[in-house]
């Protein structure tokens, strides 16, 4: 099978649980803090190795504990980081992360080892690219070589799928190499410049962004469902119900699930269905790496929803 290669982020999560986000200046009482293996880059990788397909993820750590950790996490969810460089001379990424009673989150992130990518990077993920099934990439590494990145795979031929997290402006030049752009309703807001506040919105951001020479635009409104748009159909898939516990990965999650789906020839709005139910399933669980699903987990859920995997 095709692999699938993941060129991003790779964090520690700091994180602490309180009954509600604070206000701006406003001290409040948590009750739990914990840390795990996070980067949307890390996540999106462990998300689609745990799904059983083959994954390699292609960044940089710190030379610290958090970096030896972070590794051996990866590893240990089956995904394939010999693409990992290790610099000493800095500190791992880290996101310090705050999740209420409702699941709802905020997240800061310090860069670290991330903020040192750069073209040699890109080189040697060139030379993995021949033969990917997908290259997933994120926004917390510099998008001077996201873009580059996204230029290698788009003369490799390999299909470059973008969640643009967190939100940030893209180059125009950067939109016509992304075949699959994945924002949630904030990114894709600050993205066209109007409010996506429901599913008729999500339908013109998603115009626009295609508009803007992306392939296929799937907008998430988080519990409300999906929208995709392609050159040839729009449809609308929505969330599944069930009662989040913490939704820092769900997107993540998302974009796993939808890669590993493609990577196995399966059509679109099949995909979508995968993103959406993997996304569920890790709502449903505290923290980032610890929430994805594992295939036995993730085709049972489908299942009880009379959803086939196989």
């Amino acid at each position: 099978m095709k692999p699938i290669i993941v060129f991003g982020s790779i964090n520690m999560d700091l994180v602490t649980k309180t009954p509600r986000l604070p206000a701006a200046g406003e001290t409040i009482t948590g009750y739990n803090f914990f840390t795990a293996g996070g980067g949307k880059g890390a996540n999106q990788a462990v998300a689609a190795a745990r799904l059983g397909i083959p994954t390699q993820i292609v960044g940089c750590v710190g030379g610290d504990e958090f970096g030896r950790q972070l590794l051996a996490d990866l590893q240990t969810a089956g995904v394939q980081t010999d693409g990992v460089l290790v610099d000493e001379t800095t500190s791992s990424g880290v996101a310090v992360i705050t999740v209420d009673d409702a699941g709802e989150n905020n997240i800061i992130i310090i860069a670290g080892a991330n903020g040192r990518l750069n073209k040699t990077d890109v080189e040697r993920l060139g030379d993995r690219l021949p033969g990917a099934a997908a290259l997933l990439m994120q926004l917390e590494i510099p998008m001077p070589v996201v873009q580059l990145a996204a230029q290698a795979a788009h003369s490799a031929g390999v299909p470059v799928i973008l969640d643009p997290a967190p939100a940030q402006t893209i180059p125009a030049e950067l939109y016509p190499l992304v075949d699959i752009i994945t924002p949630n309703q904030l990114e894709a807001s600050q993205l066209v410049g109007f409010p996506v506040d429901g599913e008729e919105a999500a339908a013109q951001a998603s115009a626009v962004l295609r508009q803007r020479g992306v392939g296929s635009a799937i907008v998430k409104l988080g519990d409300r469902g999906v929208l995709c748009a392609t050159a040839e159909e729009t449809f609308f898939v929505p969330a599944f119900s069930v009662q989040a516990v913490d939704t820092v990965a769900a997107g993540d999650a998302f974009n796993g699930a939808l890669a590993v789906a493609l990577a196995q020839g399966r059509p679109l709005r099949e995909a979508v269905v995968w993103g959406a139910a993997s996304g569920a399933l890790s709502a449903m669980k505290a923290g980032a790496q610890p929430s994805l699903p594992d295939r036995k987990t993730f085709e049972a859920f489908l299942r009880e929803r009379g959803l086939g995997a196989n």
